[in-house]
């Protein structure tokens, strides 16, 4: 993040590289490539369309690579960072923004709105439940001496009421995801570790229940997505000793069966992390997913 603006830019000679991953080849192949600004974040449309953010906005471009980002003016809507996800109907996309609040934003002009009330409050979102009534986001509060200490996952209704604590001390954990099924919220914690960062996959029911560690590994686990296909999640792996999510990391992306978590596979190895994954990103059959990679 700049000094002077709210979100992240480039160091000097980085690009950023929006890139797919193809479930059915194992290939990479880059849709759009920057040295101007920073993108982060690929939400996939049904349309075929990515959705990320960068200098505070929300962009669009073809999943196929055909154009460049174009600008998806939003008037009202505060800066917006790396945290926002589709509704699942398609129809708009709910955003954390700079000003701690979760928004949604209609893709056909509708008012905007802001979802969240409670101030002093950091609300960034990662999951909508599959029947869009629900979101799973981190809270933070800003008013405390370590902020990022007190990260825990809550639900909250779309309408913005019945906000619920699904996870306690002790430890931090971030990155929720519904499963597609809804039964489950995936997640990464500190909670199963004495290391300060070590945070490991985890899945948790959504009344708070039932939390049970997934990963168990030296290195550093984040992010997890399942595909819509329901049988294979895809993470952010950063090296042994990582503390929370930075970016320009040395990190992998893993892909592991829901049955054998134990036994995961290395994808890519990229120059990333912070804006790499940090929301759903697979294609809506699942046959592929989108991420970004800063290469210096």
């Amino acid at each position: 993040m700049s000094d002077s603006v709210p979100w992240r830019t480039l160091q000097p000679g980085q690009r950023a590289r929006i890139r797919i991953w193809d479930r059915a080849s194992g290939e990479v192949r880059t849709v759009h490539e920057s040295r101007e600004r920073l993108y982060e974040a690929p939400n996939w449309t049904r349309e075929g369309r990515l959705l990320v953010n960068g200098e505070g906005k929300l962009w669009f471009l073809p999943a196929d690579g055909s154009a460049g980002p174009q600008l998806f003016d939003v008037p009202g809507l505060p800066p917006v960072n790396n945290d926002h996800v589709l509704t699942p109907d398609g129809t708009g996309v709910l955003a954390s923004a700079s000003d701690r609040h979760i928004w949604h934003v209609p893709f056909d002009g509708r008012r905007i709105r802001r979802v969240t009330s409670e101030d002093g409050i950091m609300h960034f979102l990662h999951g909508v439940s599959p029947d869009g009534t629900q979101l799973a986001y981190v809270r933070l509060d800003a008013r405390g001496e370590h902020p990022w200490g007190s990260a825990r996952i809550h639900t909250l209704g779309v309408d913005g009421h019945g906000d619920r604590a699904i996870t306690t001390d002790p430890g931090p954990a971030d990155g929720p995801a519904w499963t597609p099924d809804g039964r489950w919220i995936l997640l990464n914690t500190e909670q199963f570790s004495t290391a300060p960062g070590h945070a490991q996959l985890a899945r948790i029911r959504p009344d708070g229940t039932q939390l049970e560690q997934l990963t168990f590994d030296e290195r550093v686990n984040w992010f997890p997505h399942v595909a819509p296909t329901g049988d294979v999640v895809v993470y952010v792996s950063f090296p042994p000793g990582t503390i929370g999510h930075p970016e320009n990391r040395p990190v992998q992306l893993r892909l592991v069966d829901v049955g054998a978590w134990q036994e995961p596979t290395t994808l890519v190895e990229l120059h990333g992390g912070q804006g790499t994954m940090n929301v759903p990103s697979w294609a809506p059959d699942g046959s592929a997913f989108a991420f970004v990679d800063y290469p210096e």
